[in-house]
């Protein structure tokens, strides 16, 4: 390879340039330098086979801006060749290897980085270069060339810290924002171990004290104003150094600007505080001479946008009505409060009622029920469905001698608090009927204990989860005896289908020698062993109070296969009670409301209906409420 200056008539562009094309490619960005200084990097050429006459490789683009500013000349009359093009001209080598050089020429070559760039502008403006020369010469716009200088302002480690990519372009455009002091304060935090520096917009905020207001947004003269502005050193973008003075100047602003508005005619002038927004949708457009409003749009970051000629969606509609001669009714007049102002009147009403409402436990207790009956916004209480796979079982319970005694006593409370007779539940509501809640509450306040428990009674009963260990916890407290309420029936027996089991059972009612005797006999032959000795018939003796294990309390498995879920529930319940067996029960404390008495074990396991009988007496509880 060899250096040599080559006319430019004596060159062409060689196909296997990788900028070959029938266009010329964009040299915008190097044509003001070879304007300036010519081209000074050579081009990488080879003989294209004619006498004295070479193909560019690689340098397509320094060959065009070359000719154009050949062409410029001979248009502006400049007389003589034009300037020859310095070369490296290459061996007569293979197309491959004029187009690996080509490319490795383009792609191979790096831009100088912002800071390296500083230093070379640094010293052209040392030996009296302006910007604009630097611009000209390296056909750089002159911003360009000042975001580079403006480096010179950082500290030389943060410059440092640019060049070796530690930083990234926002975040140094934003530390030409800071001071010294700052840029100093913000290499500190990235030297602490436990600190994270902040990095670009947060930088920014942190520099500015929280809030960026940018000058461009002031409505008012800022010159006037003598608010401190903090600029960056790119000299694009300025900010007001302090927020809240900002704001007394941008109110004051946007207050002559309203006064000018109504002034001109306007009917209403209406602020959009930043904690709302101006959603054009819900507005539509209207002119002044229809009462059209001018809406002012406050933003958080200082901009003002003024929406002229609009009326809300529901203002227009009744606006239109009113053209068409259709009778409007009058526009509901605002408030005397403000939605803030009630919800701190509610917060602290609210407050004071739950403190008192700790020294009226009786009170309270008759509150939870009518939130339990009713329903509210924070309950939403269901009553068990007690649902069932197939008839037989639906059946057996709706005529289950339990099932009647509950479904009397809570048609008895029914018409204690004035319900309908025809309600199917006393609970179930969902909290859409405030007057019902508070209704219920009136009635269960005139109301004495006794009757209140019995209220409490048919909401546990209806309210408690069919299979929960609760079931067995209160079983085994009350005494539970199912032979009282449960007699075997036919839907009972067709559900049981392990002859193990049915052996057991058949041990249980007919004695073990019967069961031996019957051990390999049909699971339908027990079952029909059973059925007539609790029956009594077929001449077995008859067998009273019989209960399986599943359903006594407490339960038992037959097997030691289990999977009864009584079994489970009851295993919970002993759980519980060794959890709770060896600390101490605090005393309850003592209060003004101490006068109500706790019931008593007789209130809560037996005695049910005396309560609902002195209630429905008028002279033991008047009634508050209409039924």
């Amino acid at each position: 390879m060899k250096l040599a200056f080559i006319d430019l008539r004596k060159l062409s562009i060689s196909k296997t340039n990788m900028r070959y094309a029938k266009r010329p490619p964009d040299v915008a960005d190097i044509l003001p330098s070879v304007r300036q200084r010519g081209v000074i990097q050579p081009v990488l050429v080879r003989p294209n086979g004619e006498p004295d006459a070479f193909e560019i490789v690689a340098g397509a683009r320094r060959f065009t801006a070359a000719r154009i500013v050949a062409d410029e000349r001979a248009a502006a009359g400049e007389a003589g060749p034009p300037e020859p093009m310095p070369c490296a001209i290459l061996d007569d080598a293979d197309d491959a290897a004029a187009v690996e050089a080509s490319l490795i020429e383009n792609v191979a070559r790096r831009d100088a980085d912002e800071v390296t760039q500083w230093t070379t502008f640094t010293r052209l403006i040392r030996e009296g270069r302006s910007v604009d020369d630097i611009a000209a010469t390296f056909g750089l716009p002159d911003l360009a060339v000042k975001r580079v200088l403006a480096l010179g302002n950082l500290l030389p480690r943060i410059r440092a810290m640019y060049a070796a990519d530690r930083i990234d372009r926002a975040t140094i455009r934003h530390l030409t924002l800071a001071s010294k002091r700052q840029q100093a304060e913000w290499l500190a935090l990235v030297d602490d171990p436990e600190q994270r520096p902040p990095t670009g917009s947060q930088l920014k905020s942190w520099l500015l004290g929280g809030q960026t207001i940018a000058e461009k947004v002031a409505l008012f003269d800022v010159a006037a104003s003598g608010l401190a502005l903090v600029s960056d050193l790119f000299g694009e973008d300025r900010y007001f150094a302090d927020p809240n003075a900002f704001w007394i100047a941008q109110e004051a602003a946007i207050e002559q600007r309203r006064a000018a508005y109504l002034a001109d005619g306007w009917s209403e002038v209406s602020i959009v505080p930043p904690s709302e927004y101006f959603s054009s949708w819900d507005y539509a457009k209207t002119p002044k001479r229809k009462s059209g409003r001018v809406y002012v749009d406050v933003r958080s970051t200082g901009e003002v946008t003024f929406h002229e000629g609009y009326l809300s969606r529901r203002d227009a509609e009744r606006l239109a009505r009113a053209e068409r001669g259709e009778v409007v009714p009058a526009k509901p007049s605002r408030t005397e409060i403000t939605a803030a102002a009630g919800a701190y009147v509610d917060l602290h009403r609210h407050a004071a009622v739950r403190a008192t409402l700790t020294d009226h436990p009786g009170v309270a207790l008759r509150l939870l029920l009518a939130h339990t009956i009713a329903g509210a916004p924070l309950w939403v209480v269901r009553p068990e469905p007690q649902t069932a796979r197939d008839d037989a079982t639906r059946q057996s319970i709706d005529t289950s001698a339990a099932e009647a005694r509950f479904d009397a006593r809570r048609r008895a409370v029914l018409a204690l608090l004035g319900c309908p007779p025809d309600h199917r539940t006393l609970t179930g509501g969902h909290g859409l009927d405030d007057q019902h809640l508070v209704a219920i509450f009136l009635r269960l306040l005139d109301l004495p204990d006794p009757a209140v428990l019995d209220v409490v009674a048919i909401v546990m009963g209806e309210t408690l989860a069919c299979g929960h260990a609760a079931v067995d916890a209160i079983g085994l407290t009350l005494g539970v005896d199912m032979a009282q309420w449960w007699r075997a029936d036919p839907a009972f027996l067709d559900l049981v289908r392990d002859k193990q089991v049915l052996s057991a059972m058949v041990a249980e009612v007919a004695g073990e020698s019967v069961a031996e005797a019957n051990v390999r006999e049909k699971g339908a032959t027990l079952k029909r062993i059973i059925a007539d000795h609790l029956a009594g018939s077929d001449g077995r003796p008859k067998v009273t109070g019989w209960v399986p294990r599943w359903m006594r309390f407490p339960p038992s498995h037959y097997t030691e296969r289990g999977g009864a879920g009584a079994v489970a529930a009851d295993a919970v319940v002993a759980a519980a009670k060794a959890e709770t067996a060896s600390p101490e029960v605090p005393p309850v404390p003592t209060g003004p409301g101490a006068e109500t008495p706790a019931p008593d074990a007789d209130a809560l396991a037996g005695g049910a209906g005396e309560g609902i009988a002195e209630a429905t007496d008028p002279a033991a509880a008047p009634d508050r409420l209409a039924a």
